[in-house]
């Protein structure tokens, strides 16, 4: 192996585990309840007092496990290390491990508007952190060999979906705070959308030079 291919897999293995203990630390702020009491009911009702918690732990677990499949597909199709994507890489898992403290704070203060809008500006900014890192790393002659620029392109679209629905929820926060997180739930849908206008427009530029 390569020193550049050395370099490349210390940096997918370093995110990986930043991506690993990020999505781990979600649960720990869904605490147990601890009755004095055998009661089914007051268990019922501490269980239901931890659903947003719970909801939380979901989301944010389904958000960090999209930025992660999406960084997966990126350093997937790189050719070799480039040193200029350490610190764009690094300040995307800054981002990702603080996730659960954000998490935290609006699971713990459901339907109240500042830890609503604190926990969209962070989802949008691991959004834009990670859509920097997309157009930093697919620059022409850093994709090996055989992608097509079909798929590189509808990567590069592909990105576009975190900021697009964060960005939704983060200004429906003040003024419908819980309910602005079902803007989160488009994520999946956004993404197959937005590679599909990438695919599209990089056959559309590929015309030409097929017709030639």
């Amino acid at each position: 192996m390569s020193h550049g291919a050395q370099q490349l897999e210390r940096l997918k293995a370093f995110s990986d585990a930043v991506f690993a203990i990020a999505i781990t630390l979600l649960v720990i702020e869904v605490h147990v309840p601890r009755l004095d009491t055998p009661d089914d009911a007051a268990y019922l009702a501490a269980l239901v007092h931890l659903m947003p918690s719970f909801m939380g732990f979901v989301l944010s677990f389904l958000a960090i496990g999209a930025l992660w499949i999406a960084h997966h597909r990126l350093f997937g199709v790189l050719d070799g290390y480039e040193p200029r994507l350490m610190w764009p890489n690094m300040l995307l898992l800054m981002v990702i491990a603080f996730m659960p403290f954000a998490t935290a704070l609006m699971s713990s203060n459901p339907l109240a508007r500042v830890p609503e809008v604190f926990y969209s500006a962070t989802l949008l900014a691991a959004g834009l952190l990670q859509l920097f890192l997309f157009q930093l790393a697919l620059r022409p002659g850093r994709v090996r060999a055989g992608v097509p620029p079909q798929e590189v392109n509808a990567l590069r679209w592909r990105a576009l979906a975190l900021p697009t629905a964060a960005a939704a929820a983060l200004l429906a926060a003040p003024h419908i705070p819980g309910n602005n997180n079902f803007f989160l739930l488009a994520i999946p849908l956004l993404a197959r959308a937005y590679a599909a206008i990438g695919r599209r427009r990089a056959l559309r530029r590929m015309e030409p030079a097929l017709a030639d």
